[in-house]
């Protein structure tokens, strides 16, 4: 399975959603990729559609990105089988709605474990193999919400902030070594947890839930649309690809016009 010279990308969170996206998006460029999740069924079938789709090398991981051991274990795992490291997308994230103080001590662990601290960690332990190669990547996926507050979102928008800081921290770290770090931050697009929500509410208005979204892309984002997957995706790839190289520590917002709102 070890690929050698191929370049290999690690995204986490990406059995579904912008994770998926962007995993399929850079082996669609012809990385290997390690598809990592908590569900292995969907792990699995993740990493099934994007090999077949692509015909790239994958590899799965089920890492509990919680511990720092976790987060080694991915990449034990992708050097184990592809011999290098050479692109990191930090897309993780858990999210827990509440008012700051119905919060548990582990429920704010667990935010800043998974949505904050792995992409430290990966970042740590990749860094030495893109510094000899000198070339590498680093995406971390921000939000909206490193922008903005939001109610019940302590967790989310706390961690998806504080990424920004740490994107310019190696970007400055890294800087005239073939490495940059960049953080896209997008705004609402129609994930599966998006549509999940959108469901809920228009099942507790009786409404239809065709209305419920338009309201609800309509109250975000100046265009009137949802942000499509496809261009965080290509966004995505044209940070991880060889036309970069003078982009570093910047902040991409696609967010259909709601920042500048």
């Amino acid at each position: 399975m070890t690929t050698g010279s191929t370049r290999t990308a690690i995204v986490t969170g990406s059995a579904a959603g912008i994770g998926f996206a962007i995993a399929q998006r850079l082996a669609a460029d012809g990385m290997a990729v390690v598809v990592h999740g908590i569900e292995a069924e969907a792990v699995e079938d993740a990493a099934a559609r994007i090999a077949q789709t692509t015909g790239a090398p994958v590899l799965t991981s089920t890492a509990d990105l919680r511990r720092h051991e976790g987060v080694a274990e991915v990449v034990d795992a992708a050097i184990a089988a592809f011999g290098r490291i050479d692109v990191v997308v930090g897309n993780a994230v858990v999210r827990h709605v509440a008012p700051i103080e119905a919060w548990t001590p582990e429920q704010w662990d667990d935010a800043l474990a998974v949505n904050l601290s792995s992409v430290f960690h990966l970042a740590r332990l990749s860094i030495p193999g893109m510094r000899e190669r000198g070339w590498g990547r680093i995406l971390t996926l921000s939000s909206i919400y490193g922008a903005r507050g939001e109610v019940d979102r302590i967790g989310y928008v706390t961690t998806k902030t504080a990424l920004l800081g740490l994107t310019r921290a190696i970007a400055v770290e890294t800087a005239g070594t073939g490495i940059t770090c960049n953080a896209l931050s997008p705004g609402t697009v129609a994930t599966p947890a998006i549509v999940d929500k959108i469901d809920v509410m228009a099942a507790d208005r009786g409404v239809d839930a065709a209305v419920v979204a338009r309201e609800y892309v309509h109250a975000r984002h100046p265009t009137g649309e949802f942000v499509p997957i496809e261009d965080v995706a290509e966004l995505a790839a044209y940070l991880c690809g060889p036309h970069s190289n003078a982009i570093t520590g910047a902040t991409f917002p696609v967010d259909g016009g709601w920042r500048a709102r």
